[in-house]
């Protein structure tokens, strides 16, 4: 089945731009899969180093190139909870490759850092460019040229797009990628929300507060609420990365440890030493880049991925801009409600017929390019399956269920919540922006209201501590963008103007940070571009000005006359204070180098 016109047409437009760049990208593929995809161009000094540490059988098989060996790059540690279950997966993996008659070595590490941990510390402002770093440290895993494939063992915010940036340098390898899955369902995000208020202003202490946040977060996995990191593994499996139904599998189960088996021999058998080579960088082209953002925005997914997309698209030498993506959003309908789009969480969304089933309803209505090679084969609809264990621990999948197990969380295309998609592009006099509406109630997506103009999210909480903001107001946070301080999420704010709001003001944030995919029920233009450091207008905002944001509409704009929006100046401020600590001086080049967020807010630049 061939996806609709407009999905089509989108994808060429996208096609036709990136073909300059994406030839060059092809030509480099090729070339290394026909020159160095395996150890055989290794001299014998650099082979006995690649495999001193390995047993002697397996340093006679590959000493002798005969069977492929996969590489695993791994973002374990054991502090944040959606990578402590990777501690176990070499040794499975490792077996699971002795078994298909393979090897695999652990390649590299790459750093993993929580967002949920830096909120509001200094540490987020090194958060963004992790991304890069993880993609360069996974170069530096896979450049012994010892490997035939690789997995990637990663799952939350940054890590994944780092990860599959880095995968893509290495086109001419096959990559999967293997999830830890969602810890259970602990206390329900919207009760943890509203110990979240509560304890803004003032009604119950720490003590309570953390008590509700560690019932919420409360063991191995992804945190279950929608964000960047449940976003990262719907992404992975609609976009062919994953096995069929890998996703949403909880850690710890035996049918997790089975699918990461499963995804191991897979690997192995799609190198160039068997007949199913699937290099990475062919496997990934247009018509995945436009299903990722098709599931998306039908599941109103992260607001990071409109940088993340298009930093991982560059890497695969395809040009996206978000005025693609905005062009999606009104082709695809809503069909998931996960918190914060709804109150149930992953794991229901899982139970209620999860990807399989969102899958096969985007693939029936024409919004997804059936025809894509992936990690299991050729076409998508394989995918439109549930993993279940069988009898002798291995894998069997069924069809998805013909009826959603709960249409509050999962709907099918009829009864979609909503007929565009999860996200926005705003444009306007100043610049551009996204913001996520899935959250955001209809009478709540336009907001006309003078604006208050800080240059912290700390700022806003003082006002608010202080009494200040009991009124309608837009609050214009400026220079959080990434040459600025790295563009931090300013998710703080989340909680403060949500009590406002719930007051009965009209209140809406503008800012040139992130909000993460945890972005809630207060509407957020976000990653405005350009930043005010670069001179974006955001900038030349004043205290009282009128800021209209109209979420339907798809615009934003500051009320003053263009000839005098024109002979304001950005005013100068004293960024010093986000130089150094926690690292941060550190990332000054990363600061310098990077890209508009509208162009993946990368520091590579024109090296992709």
């Amino acid at each position: 089945m061939t996806a609709r016109k407009d999905i089509e047409a989108i994808t060429e437009r996208i096609r036709e731009r990136s073909k300059p760049r994406r030839e060059i990208y092809l030509e480099r593929v090729d070339a290394a899969a026909g020159s160095t995809a395996n150890r055989g161009v290794l001299s014998c000094g650099n082979l006995a180093h690649g495999f001193a540490a390995c047993s002697p059988s397996e340093k006679a098989i590959l000493a002798a190139d005969r069977v492929p060996n996969l590489g695993i790059i791994t973002s374990y540690n054991d502090m944040l909870s959606a990578h402590q279950p990777y501690e176990t997966y070499p040794q499975l993996i490792k077996q699971a490759a002795r078994d298909a008659g393979g090897v695999a070595q652990v390649a590299g590490g790459v750093p993993a850092m929580c967002d949920g941990v830096t909120q509001g510390q200094p540490g987020m402002e090194l958060s963004l460019f992790s991304r890069d770093v993880i993609a360069m440290a996974t170069a530096i895993g896979l450049s012994h040229n010892m490997f035939d494939a690789a997995v990637y063992l990663g799952i939350c915010d940054k890590i994944v797009p780092g990860l599959v940036i880095g995968a893509l340098t290495f086109g001419h390898l096959p990559a999967v990628f293997i999830p830890g899955g969602p810890m259970t369902s602990g206390l329900p995000n919207d009760e943890k929300a509203r110990v979240r208020q509560l304890y803004a202003e003032g009604k119950v202490g720490r003590a309570e507060l953390l008590e509700a946040e560690s019932k919420s977060y409360h063991g191995p996995g992804t945190c279950t609420f929608y964000g960047t990191a449940n976003s990262n593994q719907m992404l992975m499996e609609i976009m062919g990365l994953h096995t069929p139904g890998a996703s949403f599998v909880n850690p710890g189960t035996p049918l997790r440890d089975a699918l990461t088996r499963e995804a191991a021999k897979r690997a192995l058998a799609i190198t160039a030493l068997g007949n199913e080579y699937t290099p990475v960088g062919r496997m990934f082209d247009e018509r995945s880049v436009v299903n990722g953002i098709v599931g998306l925005h039908a599941t109103g997914g992260s607001t990071n991925h409109t940088m993340h997309l298009v930093a991982m698209a560059a890497a695969a030498g395809i040009t996206l801009t978000w005025q693609d993506i905005s062009d999606l959003s009104e082709a695809v309908p809503l069909l998931a409600r996960v918190y914060p789009n709804g109150l149930s969480d992953v794991n229901h969304f899982h139970a209620a017929g999860g990807m399989g089933f969102l899958i096969r309803e985007l693939l029936d209505a024409g919004l997804l390019h059936e025809d894509i090679q992936t990690v299991w084969g050729k076409g998508l609809r394989p995918y439109t399956v549930e993993a279940k264990l069988a009898a002798d621990g291995t894998v069997v999948r069924e069809p998805a269920p013909a009826k959603s197990g709960d249409e509050k969380v999962l709907a099918p295309f009829p009864k979609a919540f909503q007929p565009t998609g999860g996200l926005k592009v705003l444009t306007g006099n100043l610049g551009h922006a996204i913001i996520k509406t899935s959250a955001v109630k209809p009478e709540r997506r336009f907001v006309e209201a003078p604006a208050i103009v800080l240059d912290s999210q700390q700022a806003l909480n003082d006002a608010f501590k202080a009494g200040e903001l009991d009124r309608d107001f837009i609050a214009v946070i400026r220079f959080q963008g990434p040459k600025a301080n790295g563009m931090p999420e300013l998710h703080k704010l989340t909680t403060v103007l949500g009590i406002l709001q719930d007051r009965g003001h009209k209140v809406a944030l503008v800012t040139d940070g992130r909000m993460s995919g945890a972005s809630g029920k207060v509407p957020a233009a976000i990653h405005v571009t350009p930043e005010a450091l670069e001179g974006g207008f955001i900038g030349k905002v004043r205290n009282g000005d009128m800021v209209r944001l109209d979420a339907e509409a798809g615009t934003l704009e500051v009320l003053v006359e263009a000839a005098e929006l024109k002979t304001r100046m950005v005013p100068r401020i004293d960024l010093s204070e986000n130089t150094h600590g926690f690292g941060r001086e550190l990332f000054a080049g990363f600061r310098e180098l990077a890209l508009r967020a509208d162009h993946g807010a990368s520091a590579f630049g024109a090296a992709l």
